[in-house]
């Protein structure tokens, strides 16, 4: 392939991964600190671009030269940083979420697909006190914070002003961005699960909280199923249906997800894989984007769709999480 026209090809493939509101030509004339009329030149081929401006622009707009030009065939590109203690700030990390997003809902034509594995990360933050309990576990069980080793879990000390803010501003965009999400019955046992290990283990400082955890559960999964039943996303408060932000719920009966997401944006598809818990691995490699897209589908042609129809399903599985939920709040009080 003669260079310009690999060059082109780059220019085309930035272009389609960005933002209709964005001017490619205006936002690289300011990283490169060239006229736009330089640009202009460069995207057509017209004048090579250097080492160095290619650099900057693979590094800024986070694009893998490598795949784009096919150096490998069977190779897949994933970009991702991997999660630690030593370097890890949670408020960074939640930021770091709102903001992916956030650039999500910049598209026009956008939507997300989400294969449950467990409830999806952005309902956990419509109640505070479920974002301090899910925050704290990550921290103390699975990111091995040495502060949170023999620290006792109350919900008046973890809600702090950053969480409660971002992540509030994080189930928010959620909520405008439509969605399609394929559940499993066993969704919420790993919420559950860690609930009760640490009322097993004593982290909990009071029974009390304990039980205000097991009521903003249940009252996400009421959240959860208000939007099945409109099929329409809503405000995080659940008193404004957002009748332009369609959303679609899907029980599988015999997957269990791993949490992949799908999001399609514009004419561009990009897949985040999750790995070790807490982390994801995004790509936007078209084969790897399509085939993924082409697993969903088979997914969902084999599921029960229970959003706007299907009501007696869409009872049936949500009184089968609340009795799970209800049996142990219970069984505290």
């Amino acid at each position: 392939m003669e260079s310009t026209s690999v060059q082109v090809m780059f220019f085309q493939h930035l272009k389609s991964s960005l933002p209709v509101h964005i001017s490619m030509v205006d936002d690289i004339a300011d990283l490169l600190q060239i006229s736009t009329d330089s640009v202009y030149r460069r995207v057509r081929g017209e004048k090579p671009i250097s080492l160095e401006e290619l650099k900057r622009l693979c590094t800024h707009y986070k694009i893998s030269l490598d795949r784009l030009i096919h150096i490998q065939n069977d190779t897949v590109i994933f970009n991702g940083k991997t999660v630690t203690a030593a370097d890890f700030n949670f408020e960074q990390y939640l930021h770091s979420v709102l903001q992916n997003v956030q650039y999500m809902n910049s598209f026009n034509k956008k939507e997300m697909l989400y294969l449950n594995k467990d409830i999806p990360v952005f309902y956990h933050f419509i109640y505070p006190e479920l974002a301090a309990f899910k925050s704290f576990f990550w921290m103390r069980s699975i990111l091995n914070y040495p502060e949170y080793a023999n620290k006792q879990f109350k919900i008046a000390e973890h809600i702090t002003d950053e969480i409660r803010q971002t992540g509030q501003k994080l189930a928010e965009s959620y909520s405008m961005l439509p969605s399609q999400e394929i559940w499993n019955i066993e969704s919420i046992n790993s919420t559950i699960r860690q609930i009760e290990y640490y009322k097993d283990t004593r982290v909990f400082a009071s029974r009390q909280d304990i039980i205000t955890i097991y009521e903003c559960l249940e009252k996400t999964m009421d959240y959860i199923q208000r939007q099945a039943e409109a099929g329409c996303k809503f405000s995080t408060d659940g008193k404004q249906m957002n009748f332009s932000v369609p959303y679609k719920m899907y029980v599988n009966e015999f997957i269990l997800g791993d949490n992949t997401i799908l999001a399609v944006l514009g004419d561009t598809k990009i897949v985040y894989v999750n790995h070790s818990v807490f982390n994801y691995l995004l790509t936007r490699d078209a084969s790897f984007c399509e085939y993924t897209w082409q697993h969903f589908h088979n997914i969902i042609k084999k599921s029960t769709l229970i959003s706007e129809v299907g009501e007696k399903e869409r009872s049936r599985f949500f009184n089968i999480i609340k009795e799970k939920i209800n049996a142990r709040k219970n069984a505290l009080k």
